[in-house]
């Protein structure tokens, strides 16, 4: 009797071959980490929040001159009648300057905090770009290389990260200044632009070695997995391995730390310019704000207020968002 009559005592179900369709109707397509870490976030509300207040002063930033116009401020228009003998304002919140008006000059409030924004954000992302990418590249060679490239590497970073990174700034930008024709034969545009520069180098130079020790730990533990081996045994060319090969599996911890490192450096940036190392006039800063409010705390709180609630809320968002997203890539941090 042959199995597919209908007397056969082996049914079509219990051959191998046509039940293979069946089988596969009933698993579930993997998913690779990152989109496991991505439903995960989705899910998270707190991420969500933090995401969302993020993008809030991230759009503050890009639209910041529409927003003054819209108010009707400008950041460079001084205002004297708005100001009395004393330097103190005369007026509070109008409709014509939401947040009132600065102490001593009449500057509108609003287009001042909002423009300051933007150093302050741009100086975070671009020195976690530099700092990631240098940080990456560095590990990965260290870790893969080996020998003395991973020693010459490692006492790099195990240089950089004893270095004082405060004193650096502060020794940095008269250096730097100097090398430019001195501060009194620069003007103040080209002092503020030199003191940018010299801030995101500042933060990507401190700030690549601790990702480039995380990553190499990570690839120490790759590169002896049998994906890298096969590669090499077929002669796969070392960038290739490095790029192709390791670096999709380096994906959590560089995210992680990339999450981690922003809310710190807009930070530095507003300590730094509080200090006077940092950003100077023209261009307005949340910390260049808060150096000069602190002498105007009692007759006009709000002007401290907002550049000091803006740094608050905006770091804390980016520490919970980071936190949830150290979470999401590594579910065994969760608290």
């Amino acid at each position: 009797m042959s199995i597919g009559s209908p007397g056969s005592t082996v049914g079509v179900e219990d051959h191998p071959a046509s039940a293979e369709p069946e089988r596969a109707k009933g698993v579930a397509h993997g998913k690779s980490p990152t989109r496991i870490a991505m439903d995960r976030l989705r899910k998270d509300k707190v991420a969500i929040v933090c995401a969302s207040i993020v993008l809030f002063f991230v759009l503050i930033a890009i639209f910041a001159p529409l927003l003054a116009k819209l108010e009707g401020g400008n950041i460079a228009d001084f205002n004297p009648k708005l100001i009395d003998e004393f330097g103190f304002p005369t007026i509070g919140v109008t409709p014509d300057h939401w947040f009132g008006v600065e102490p001593r000059t009449g500057r509108d409030n609003f287009a001042r905090w909002v423009f300051g924004a933007r150093p302050s954000l741009q100086v975070a992302f671009t020195a976690t770009v530099f700092g990631t990418v240098v940080g990456v590249v560095m590990g990965l060679m260290a870790g893969f290389l080996g020998g003395w490239v991973d020693r010459v590497i490692s006492w790099v970073i195990d240089f950089v990260l004893s270095l004082p990174y405060l004193l650096f700034a502060i020794a940095l930008v008269p250096i730097v200044e100097s090398w430019r024709g001195g501060s009194m034969n620069l003007t103040p545009e080209q002092q503020s632009s030199t003191r940018f520069f010299v801030l995101i180098f500042v933060l990507s130079f401190f700030g690549w070695a601790g990702l480039a020790r995380i990553i190499r730990g990570e690839v120490l533990s790759l590169r002896e997995r049998e994906f890298v081996l096969a590669a090499k045994a077929i002669g796969v060319s070392t960038p290739r391995i490095l790029f192709r090969e390791l670096l999709p599996n380096l994906v959590a911890p560089i995210v992680i730390s990339a999450s981690l490192a922003l809310p710190a450096y807009v930070t530095a940036e507003a300590g730094l310019s509080f200090l006077g190392v940092g950003l100077i006039e023209p261009t307005p800063s949340w910390g260049q704000t808060i150096a000069t409010a602190t002498n105007w705390f009692q007759a006009d709180p709000i002007y401290l207020w907002l550049p000091v609630g803006a740094i608050t809320i905006l770091v804390l968002s980016l520490a919970l968002l980071g936190d949830s997203i150290r979470d999401a890539f590594d579910p065994k941090t969760r608290r």
